[in-house]
């Protein structure tokens, strides 16, 4: 990846809140940084210049509006910012920190100069265009289903093998949303216990369907026919995400399964999964049943879970306090309760797992992906 100087005089704009005096060279430099809110190793971008051009591909989606939300808030040293979708979307303007950017038609040669693209847009586009950005010299971190199983292709949740970021050659998938959730919470548990088996069984709300999801939700309550799902999904809960396989699987379930062998890079680990979609806006739930190799102590594992990055524990059942979806839309952790004990099998656990599969299950995985890229310098 290239790494931009910055001109001076974008410097000299960028600089509007204080001054830092860096010595060195026998001679005293004046650097300036654009917030008081940065943070230090921000600050050692701004010192070496180091600003990277960024693209989102599939701006106009769900996730892709979710990519900018997620940007501003991060206060990322990005020197540009593009924004790419398909031809009928060329021209609309999105907001991003108070601006209005300008989207422009994904062609290919959308990539040259840019430093790293985060793709949602589909498998289609990222089997055309993910080669296209990588040969240009950016690394592409791809949200659809395209590169995930592709063994060339690190799969990534940073909480979990951040180290696999670092080992791209041009390419990093973003996990599926339901896997993303349940990887954050079942990985320091297996580091310390050992998984022998995981029982998957989510509960996803439309969303994951985009805006089409949305929109039939939103249409079957008012008692209209359903264009996304093949049942009506308002008061309803439908047993199939994606198409059925050869097996009686869904692809989603076989995503599960695959995607956390992956990860956890645990290539027999024994997992079956069977996902449902709610009539819920935002935020996936998952039960997940867990058999350990090794014993455990119930107090241990909470105490764990919650010293583990990316995991808030909310385990009360006195106050009744527990995971809920509506609570945890607009947030990028994953939450954690209902820990229990399963009696019927040795050393076996409940827990019940929820996040925004928008942000966490998405965007801001993707975003921390390229922040983790950032901060290890492999530019």
């Amino acid at each position: 990846m290239r790494i931009p100087k910055i001109p001076a005089l974008a410097m000299e704009k960028a600089c509007d809140a204080f001054t830092v005096f860096v010595s060195g060279f026998n001679e005293q430099t004046c650097v300036a940084f654009p917030s008081p809110k940065i943070k230090f190793w921000d600050m050692l971008f701004f010192l070496g210049g180091r600003f990277v051009k960024l693209a989102i591909v599939g701006a106009t989606g769900l996730v892709g509006r979710s990519f900018l939300e997620v940007l501003g808030e991060k206060n990322l040293p990005i020197e540009e910012l593009k924004l790419l979708a398909s031809e009928r979307s060329e021209g609309m303007k999105l907001s991003f920190k108070g601006e209005e950017l300008s989207v422009t038609a994904l062609k290919e040669d959308s990539f040259e100069g840019i430093d790293i693209a985060l793709f949602s847009a589909g498998a289609k586009i990222s089997k055309i265009f993910a080669p296209l950005g990588a040969k240009a010299g950016c690394i592409v971190i791809d949200n659809s289903s395209c590169w995930r199983m592709d063994p060339e292709v690190p799969l990534v949740v940073p909480e979990v093998n951040p180290e696999d970021a670092f080992k791209s050659k041009g390419i990093i998938a973003n996990p599926n949303c339901s896997t993303i959730q349940a990887v954050v919470a079942l990985a320091p548990l297996h580091k310390t216990y050992g998984i022998k088996r995981v029982v998957y069984s989510t509960y996803q709300s439309v969303s994951g369907a985009g805006k089409q999801g949305l929109d039939d939700l939103e249409r079957t309550q008012n008692g209209l026919e359903p264009l996304k799902f093949p049942y009506p999904i308002a008061n309803n809960i439908i047993p199939q995400i994606d198409i059925f396989l050869p097996d009686g699987y869904t692809k989603e379930e076989e995503k599960m399964i695959e995607e956390t062998r992956k990860i956890m890079h645990e290539p027999d680990l024994r997992i079956t999964a069977t996902c449902a979609r709610v009539p819920v806006a935002a935020s996936h739930s998952e039960s997940i049943n867990v058999e350990f190799y090794s014993p455990f102590d119930l107090v241990e594992v909470k105490a764990l879970l919650a010293s583990s990055p990316g995991v808030v524990v909310q385990d009360d059942p006195e106050s009744l306090l527990y995971p809920l979806p509506a609570l945890a839309k607009g947030h990028d952790e994953v939450y954690v309760g209902r820990l229990r004990r399963d009696p019927s099998v040795e050393n076996g656990l409940n827990l019940w797992v929820v996040a925004d599969n928008i942000r966490k299950g998405a965007a801001s995985n993707a975003v921390q992906i390229a922040e983790l890229l950032m901060k290890g310098a492999h530019l």
